[in-house]
């Protein structure tokens, strides 16, 4: 497997992390504007997306531009499956039907 690509898979992991982060801070209320952006979940949230953008922007050096959108496209499906895990959110049949369009195209596009 190319390096470059597991980078960016775990580029994706990490945003998809940093998503769930910024929506467990979102479902919270505050005292102050200040401390809605100002704590612990929105910091970390911001932090990892700020690590994903650079190990993405690093797995350039070894892919082709045309391959990454299809591999980002997989945080969908990861999101998804975290927010299953975390916020117990159901898994509709419209979802898997759009997972499963997502999947195909990746599946299309590597053929």
């Amino acid at each position: 497997m190319n390096i470059y690509l597991l980078i960016l898979l775990v580029s994706v992991c990490i945003a998809s992390f940093a998503q769930i982060l910024l929506k467990k801070s979102a479902e919270k209320t505050y005292g102050s504007p200040i401390r809605e952006y100002l704590n612990l979940y929105v910091i970390c949230g911001y932090g990892m997306m700020f690590l994903s953008m650079f190990l993405t922007v690093f797995s350039y050096r070894g892919m082709e531009f045309s391959n990454v959108p299809v591999v980002e496209s997989l945080g969908y499906v990861v999101v998804m499956l975290l927010s299953y895990l975390f916020f117990k959110e159901k898994i509709t049949k419209r979802k898997i039907l759009g997972m499963a369009i997502i999947l195909g195209g990746i599946f299309v596009y590597y053929r």
